[in-house]
């Protein structure tokens, strides 16, 4: 069974996943993970972004600069759709491998951008992971300043657009626990 698992930046995707992990032996793919797996020196993907973007998308050493090209497509929708049209071919593509290796009889896909990245064909069904707090969101984002982490989520979508393209919905608050048992178990009545 493939579950896929969106929402935007500090929904608690994550802790989701890790929470179906722990409870059903799952196995969880990261998008975000595979993404930098894939943007690695002298890789396909990141020969591509470097021809679209250029070189200043590099660090000093030739690596992704991360923070710069995070700069660049949250600064521009066009921009962010051209990446996205790199990015999605690829992360598909490994993603697909990644199931097909896969032993667990439940894997969990773990991609904020799953529906705009046409992947839900990928998955049985799929939960969206909604914050009702944006602050917390916001701090969750630990690793970039709150100006870029405010840029992030304006960019993103609300939460109506993971909740209207997804099956089932999980809210992040103190009964995560209590609410993902009861989507598991409906998802595996309706398996």
């Amino acid at each position: 069974m493939i579950i896929g698992i969106t929402g935007s930046s500090g929904a608690g995707k994550s802790t989701v996943c890790e929470m179906i992990e722990k409870t059903y032996n799952s196995k969880t793919i990261t998008a975000d993970k595979i993404a930098r797996k894939l943007s690695e020196k002298g890789t396909e993907y990141l020969n591509e972004i470097i021809q679209r973007f250029g070189n200043n998308v590099l660090t000093e050493n030739g690596d992704l600069n991360r923070r710069k090209l995070a700069n660049i497509i949250y600064s521009s929708k066009q921009k962010r759709q051209e990446l996205n049209q790199i990015t999605f071919k690829y992360i598909k593509k490994e993603i697909e491998k990644e199931i097909k290796n896969s032993n667990n009889k439940i894997i969990t896909i773990d991609a904020p951008l799953l529906i705009e990245a046409d992947m839900k064909k990928l998955c049985d069904t799929t939960i969206a992971v909604v914050s009702e707090d944006k602050e917390i969101q916001i701090q969750r984002r630990d690793k970039i300043d709150r100006k870029h982490a405010v840029a992030r989520l304006g960019a993103q979508h609300p939460n109506e657009f993971y909740t209207e393209n997804c099956e089932y919905t999980i809210v992040n608050n103190e009964k995560l626990e209590e609410q993902i048992k009861n989507v598991i178990e409906k998802i595996m009545l309706n398996f």
